[in-house]
């Protein structure tokens, strides 16, 4: 599977691009079935402002291409890292889902 990552109003670190890669690699897994040259994730990360809340508020973005269509899951956290974790988790059930068609 390929993790394309675009970083939008901040800093895409090797620390977090590497965090970002492990987490959203560990779909390859799930989707066994299929050819993973075939599979793309998509992942933006960015740090919105939103007037309702304080400080940085970050926004995960996954759009997973599969050969016969899109998962999708997106999140917002004060916490990058959380954030990430719960665009998985969220992924991984989509898939579950997917897989069950």
């Amino acid at each position: 599977m390929k993790v394309i990552i675009k970083a939008t109003n901040l800093d895409l670190t090797e620390p977090l691009k590497i965090y970002i890669e492990k987490k959203i690699g560990v779909l390859e897994k799930f989707l066994s079935a299929m050819d993973s040259g075939a599979v793309r994730a998509r992942v933006e990360v960015a740090r919105a402002t939103h007037h309702h809340k304080q400080g940085n508020v970050y926004h995960v973005d996954v759009n997973l291409d599969l050969p016969s269509g899109v998962l999708r899951a997106e999140k917002d956290d004060v916490d990058v890292r959380a954030a990430i974790d719960a665009v998985k988790d969220k992924l991984r059930r989509e898939i579950e889902k997917y897989k069950e068609k």
